[in-house]
């Protein structure tokens, strides 16, 4: 199976059709023009030498030598070979609300599940890092240890939703918590290091805090941890679908009243938590959840060394498309537009007959 390095450079290719279609426009319209002087057999018999199928194949051959120059910096790659290297990496913890307000649609097609696929997107930008995962509510568990094993990590993600803790509110403060357990911290049976190579994500609406995640932040960030959030929701908000034991959607969530209860994110309190955390805040939109930023603040951070590992590496082949390029040019530069009179075979065939 192929696979390319810089994949979206293969979107050059999209030139190859339009200057097609230009230059075959090109040629319609200067064949117009000469025949709007002379009939088409009065033309053939005052340029004998012009060939109408030359002039495409050197366009063609140009055409080609130009789709494989960007399947060349595309860097197509076959084949893998196991290679012996240091691991290199940070420790990043990601703390993910399922409480019930992470059921509104406000973004499409629900916030829990525009928050799983933000935390996937980021996990094909970490490379090498440690993940761990706490999930939280009103109280926060830890779902998953630090881990380089990101299939299992994909597992457990897969299987986050609103109702795996019952005790509900956004008890954000107590899973910055846990998530600095998961780096070791207070365990008395290892020894706490303060580094620059960790982080902790908060993804979450921010509504309905149960407790001091300031004060979290502000306490991890002086422990070398960088917090950053993720915002999810909008500000008009949007009512909390309630649901029965099949998962089928049974009504919305209401207040004593009977009125429909509007969950909407608290952007302000989850950006006070990434101010106080020394990180940045990003929010989750109904096109796209732009986790680049973080993955970028992530990318900064010191590096540890876990130790040598063995790891695939891909065999690069752009040397291929490289050369079926160049052999392509070669050939464009010895194909002449007009035929060669000289030694035309038609002319030779018929002295022969003769």
């Amino acid at each position: 199976m192929i696979h390319f390095e810089h994949p979206t450079l293969l979107y050059l290719l999209l030139i190859v059709p339009l200057l097609t279609v230009a230059y075959g426009l090109m040629r319609r319209r200067n064949r117009a023009r000469l025949e709007a002087f002379a009939d088409k057999e009065l033309i053939a018999r005052l340029t004998p030498d012009i060939s109408a199928a030359r002039p495409w194949i050197k366009f063609g051959l140009l055409m080609l030598a130009l789709a494989l120059l960007v399947v060349t910096l595309a860097n197509p790659q076959v084949g893998t070979r196991i290679v012996k290297g240091e691991r290199l990496g940070s420790d990043v913890a990601i703390c993910f609300d399922v409480s019930k307000s992470m059921a509104a649609e406000d973004i499409q097609p629900s916030r829990l599940e525009r928050g799983k696929r933000a935390l996937t997107n980021l996990l094909a930008e970490l490379g090498s890092d440690r993940i761990s995962l706490v999930i939280f509510a009103g109280s926060a568990y830890i779902q998953m240890p630090l881990t380089n094993d990101y299939s299992a990590a994909k597992l457990f993600i897969d299987q986050i939703n609103t109702s795996i803790i019952d005790q509900q509110g956004t008890a954000i403060g107590e899973a910055i918590d846990k998530a600095m357990e998961t780096f070791g911290y207070d365990d008395p049976d290892r020894e706490w290091e303060r580094t620059s190579s960790r982080a902790i994500i908060v993804i979450s609406d921010g509504e309905n805090h149960e407790d001091d995640a300031v004060a979290s932040a502000r306490k991890a960030a002086s422990e070398g941890v960088m917090v950053c959030t993720i915002g999810m929701g909008t500000e008009e908000g949007a009512p909390i679908p309630q649901y029965n034991n099949a998962r089928q959607r049974v009504g919305y969530k209401t207040d004593r009243d009977g009125n429909i209860v509007t969950t909407r994110i608290n952007e302000e309190m989850l950006a006070e938590i990434a101010q106080a955390g020394k990180g940045i805040y990003v929010r989750a939109g109904n096109l796209n959840s732009d986790i680049s930023d973080i993955a970028r603040q992530i990318k900064k951070l010191d590096k540890s060394n876990y130790g040598e590992s063995m790891f695939k590496e891909y065999e690069s082949r752009y040397q291929y498309p490289l050369a079926a390029a160049l052999l392509c040019l070669v050939l464009e530069l010895f194909i002449f537009e007009r035929r060669n009179m000289r030694y035309n075979i038609d002319k030779l065939l018929t002295r022969n007959d003769e």
